[in-house]
């Protein structure tokens, strides 16, 4: 999860949310202002919205040769995936 930086100046930060035990619960994203204590340190390290997106957009498109090239695998080794047990 990204630092991520929103037209009105705000970060959109990284938050997760830990029970009792430590096990995390779920990730979410929180907004913070420039009031806020973190923002300093987190400020110089964020992305743009659109940074953000073109990276996904990146990792969706690299997605498409992931999978056909484990279709193939598959296609070729079965779903044991060649594996001699």
């Amino acid at each position: 999860m990204f630092v991520i930086r929103l037209a009105n100046g705000h970060l959109l930060v990284p938050e997760a949310a830990v029970s009792g035990d430590g096990r995390v619960m779920g990730d979410a994203y929180v907004e913070i202002g420039p009031d806020d204590a973190a923002y300093a340190k987190l400020a110089p390290v964020a992305i743009s919205q659109e940074e953000h997106d073109e990276q996904r957009r990146r990792w969706r498109d690299g997605d498409d040769e992931l999978r056909r090239d484990f279709l193939d695998y598959l296609a070729r080794h079965g779903a044991e995936g060649g594996w001699q047990q």
